[in-house]
């Protein structure tokens, strides 16, 4: 049952049927509920797509926070609600069941800060180093702080520094394993003022080490290096045997079935996918 607290004109908070009514951020909704039919491959993609952009915000929400904040002042969202409806809708990549983030395309703040020049990342020893200019002006404070976020996709984890320096000091470093900087890197900056009133569109500094394998990939290298372990015992056994016929195929049932697998298998590698190199 639905209630009208204010009276018949008011808003309904409650249930009617399969209707919800309630509050969300001052404004009244309304959702439907019930039970839900096999989902269709549409479903399917939306439901991965989501499940991708959750798994990325994940790591990042302290800089989500910061990034999308202002934006989000005075309506009815937050700042993760904005940056979960921008990723989904723009940083994604691929067909189900095989959706993946799009790196480059990834904007992790939004705001009417300009753009930083001359932003640069380089591996040094025992982390990164990032440079930009320090030159300020009416729009560049000196005082701005540095935002950085670096996501480490084959481990699916993320490091975020909220104020790593200051505009003017014109570089930073972090420090990082040795494991950790030989790992696939996807860096990010940002600016934002002193007061936190005003902050820049986050900058992609670009991949670093490459693109780590797909869950995909793995499962298709682990497979073909089975089959090939199981290959190479064949062959190792057919060899043998023609070897100790002075190069003639024995007759018998057991080598007819041992050539069958050998013969079986070597197609098979030809057009399994992940083989090495």
């Amino acid at each position: 049952m639905a209630i009208a607290a204010n009276g018949p004109q008011g808003h309904f908070k409650g249930k009617v049927g399969n209707l919800v009514f309630y509050m969300l951020n001052g404004q009244p909704v309304v959702r439907l509920i019930g039970k839900k039919g096999k989902p269709s491959t549409l479903q399917l993609a939306n439901y991965q797509k989501m499940s991708v952009t959750m798994n990325l915000l994940s790591h990042m929400s302290g800089f989500i926070k910061l990034g999308y904040g202002i934006q989000a002042k005075g309506t009815v969202h937050n700042a993760h609600n904005l940056a979960t409806s921008y990723l989904k809708k723009n940083a994604l990549k691929g067909e189900y069941p095989n959706i993946s983030v799009d790196y480059g395309k990834v904007k992790l703040s939004e705001g009417s800060m300009p753009e930083t020049p001359d932003l640069k990342i380089f591996k040094v020893a025992g982390g990164l180093e990032i440079s930009w200019d320090p030159t300020h002006s009416q729009e560049l404070k000196h005082n701005d702080s540095v935002m950085v976020m670096l996501c480490f996709p084959e481990k699916e984890r993320g490091r975020e520094y909220l104020n790593i320096a200051r505009r003017s000091e014109g570089k930073c470093f972090l420090p990082l394993m040795e494991e950790q900087l030989k790992q696939q890197i996807e860096p990010y900056i940002a600016f934002i003022s002193a007061d936190g009133e005003r902050v820049s569109d986050s900058v992609y500094l670009g991949n670093l080490n490459g693109e780590a394998k797909t869950e995909n990939e793995k499962n298709e290298e682990k497979k073909y290096q089975q089959v090939k372990e199981r290959f190479d015992q064949v062959e190792a056994s057919y060899l043998n045997q023609v070897r100790d016929e002075y190069g003639n195929r024995p007759t018998h049932k057991a080598f007819k079935i041992l050539e069958k697998e050998y013969q079986v298998l070597k197609e098979k590698l030809l057009h399994l996918p992940g083989k090495p190199g």
